[in-house]
């Protein structure tokens, strides 16, 4: 459990605030594993009966298509919102909102074609489409959180957890076709125990995104450098308002990490729309084969989530990305001009391998900062709808033209964008964050409206309209290490947030004691590591 040690000196600072050891954090990493893999076969259980959907309704390719819009709509009107929405009301009353809408979505997905009405089945793709969006948002960033707390990158083996869903739902779906399982049946029957499985997860994951007042004392409350420990102990100090929620939105880096996030989700979700049907129109081959070749695409991008956190952890983020869209755009130049399919199919493998660590790498970089993490992650994850809105029409347009093997190769266009965006990815660390904005005639920098500035030098905060100062990330930036440690010794420094000072002095003065002469700012620890 998180803990705050101070020595009993006046002037001594925080001395530790970090996550010890818990088993809680275990917990929440399996728990999280587990809910990636439950919507990849959510998900994917209800795409593999959508030719049994269609022919309950009676539908056309067009009719079909326009009526799956539904979901990105659903998704990229949700995603907007989650963000505030999650730091308003917490991660577990936005998991609980989207497990209710789960429900909804699956029970109308299978009584639309049971009763023969579309509008059914296009209310319960849009719910869908909300669902996923609304939790998508605090899983994503309890999983940043994980990461962090755990000191090694593991944000990839989530996603990789999801593609693994996808295939055993696909399966699963498969498996109810062959044996004529109703839809309506096989929908309720996957509502049940998804619902229970989530009912049974959330707990156990959500630390991070607990609303405001809940933070201290649980999993979240204490990062590495300070900050949301010292925002515990103030929670008036983190109240968050939508204008506030939605600032992310003009954010020069939070918008490029999107479009980083806009490329990779058209990669992705162009293969998982168009790559059977590019195979099969494009090499006059069958059905089983389009789904073999999107089979290797899918085992790619498992295999490389499984196994790219040590390529991040060694070579970093901005390297990987790099190396990822030029995986990319050479598979997808190999597929779309190939002679034969089995150069296709290497091309196919490739961008695959490309296509599996810019989502957990962009998801990785808008979280850097925790207070901002659910903020950044929506608008980030808004870029990833209107990806998939815009993409099946815009490459179904092109594909008429071209063919759908040539129309696929647009996506490059993405990719070097992407490659060329790569350095906004990297870390932001503690002495490395952006300078705000300069004020008039290049002077200090000017507060937010309804905001004054106050004090000076490494004291400076500023005041809301309570007069409680609010928590500064630079108030909080961890020192170096000391030089004077031994080999088997780790000293631990941390710099004291200005604001627990300005308490702590407030708390003397009214015990009536003077001030004590300030005397530093940071308190030294020495920590015998085993031999």
């Amino acid at each position: 459990m998180s803990r705050i040690v101070s020595k009993a000196t006046p002037d001594a600072g925080i001395e530790s605030i970090r996550p010890a050891l818990d088993p809680g954090l275990s917990r929440a990493r399996w728990s999280l594993l587990g809910i990636f893999l439950l919507n990849g076969i959510t998900m994917s259980s209800w795409l593999a009966r959508i030719p049994s959907v269609r022919d309950a309704l009676g539908m056309t390719p067009k009719d079909l298509g326009f009526v799956l819009l539904a979901g990105a709509v659903g998704a990229l009107l949700t995603v907007t919102l989650a963000g505030p929405i999650v730091n308003r009301f917490g991660g577990r009353a936005a998991m609980l909102a989207s497990t209710g809408f789960f429900a909804a979505a699956l029970v109308l997905l299978g009584v639309g074609p049971a009763t023969g009405s579309v509008p059914l089945l296009a209310a319960g793709i849009f719910l869908n489409g909300v669902a996923f969006s609304l939790g998508n948002v605090p899983m994503n960033v309890e999983s940043a959180s994980v990461e962090r707390r755990t000191g090694r990158t593991i944000l990839p083996q989530f996603h990789a957890a999801f593609s693994i869903g996808a295939v055993l739902g696909s399966l699963v779906g498969a498996a109810c076709a062959a044996g004529d399982v109703p839809v309506l049946a096989q929908f309720v029957g996957t509502a049940v125990v998804a619902t229970v499985w989530r009912l049974a997860s959330i707990p156990m994951f959500i630390h991070d995104t607990l609303p405001r007042p809940r933070v201290e004392g649980r999993l979240g409350d204490a990062g590495p450098d300070g900050v949301e420990a010292a925002a515990a102990l103030h929670p008036r100090s983190r109240r968050v308002r939508l204008g506030a929620a939605l600032g992310a939105w003009r954010e020069p880096r939070t918008l490029l990490i999107g479009l980083v996030i806009m490329a990779a989700a058209l990669s992705e979700g162009s293969a998982n729309d168009w790559l059977s049907l590019a195979v099969v129109d494009g090499f006059d081959q069958t059905e089983a084969v389009g789904a073999v070749v999107f089979g290797a695409f899918v085992g790619a991008m498992t295999v490389m989530r499984l196994l790219g956190t040590r390529l991040i952890d060694r070579y970093g983020r901005v390297a990987v990305l790099r190396v990822s869209g030029v995986a990319s755009i050479g598979g997808l130049l190999l597929f779309g001009f190939a002679p034969n399919l089995a150069l296709a199919g290497v091309g196919v493998v490739a961008w695959g391998l490309g296509a599996a660590l810019a989502v957990p790498i962009g998801i990785a970089a808008a979280s850097d900062e925790p207070m901002q993490a659910a903020s950044r992650v929506s608008v980030v994850s808004a870029f990833s709808s209107m990806a998939s809105l815009a993409a099946p029409p815009l490459l179904g347009i092109a594909a008429e033209a071209m063919g759908a093997r040539h129309a696929l190769v647009l996506i490059v266009v993405a990719m070097v964008v992407s490659v060329l965006l790569s350095k906004k990815v990297a870390p932001l660390v503690a002495g490395e964050r952006p300078a705000p904005l300069a004020g008039p005639n290049g002077g200090a920098p000017v507060p937010p409206a309804g905001r004054r500035a106050v004090g000076t030098g490494t004291d400076d905060a500023l005041l809301d309209g309570d007069g409680d100062r609010d928590v500064r990330a630079e108030d909080t930036v961890a020192g170096a290490p000391d030089a004077t440690a031994k080999p088997d010794q780790v000293v631990t420094h941390h710099a004291v947030p200005s604001t627990l000072r300005t308490r702590r002095r407030r708390g003397v003065r009214r015990h009536g004691a003077t001030d004590p002469a300030p005397t530093g700012s940071t308190s030294h620890r020495r920590e015998e590591t085993p031999a």
